[in-house]
């Protein structure tokens, strides 16, 4: 049986990542980047307590477009800044710690 090192609750039974998502600080901002593409930008996570990896996937299946994790961030291709605060909101986010700057 898997123990969490941080809490010492078995894994099925860890509290951490939802405790962490509330205190995040997120920002989501539609900007345009080179070639005039326009891509959505979510910033402000913290690698160390959500699994972001899991997280970036969610978005892209459930906005139907490509994407990347990079530099504690996630790109997405696209403008999708409102679509992306309420996925965040049904997977657990604190609705006062997103700022969504279009």
């Amino acid at each position: 049986m898997d123990v969490c090192s941080t809490c010492g609750l078995p894994k099925e039974l860890c509290v951490c990542e939802s405790m962490a998502k509330e205190q995040q600080k997120i920002t989501v901002s539609d900007e345009r980047s080179k070639f005039k593409k326009i891509k959505t930008v979510i910033s402000g996570l913290n690698a160390k307590e959500i699994d972001i990896k899991a997280l970036t996937k969610t978005l892209k299946q459930k906005l139907a477009c490509g994407g990347t994790y990079k530099d504690e961030t996630i790109e997405l291709q696209g403008k999708h800044a409102k679509k992306v605060k309420e996925i965040l909101l049904t997977e657990g986010f604190n609705p006062e710690s997103i700022e969504v700057k279009c």
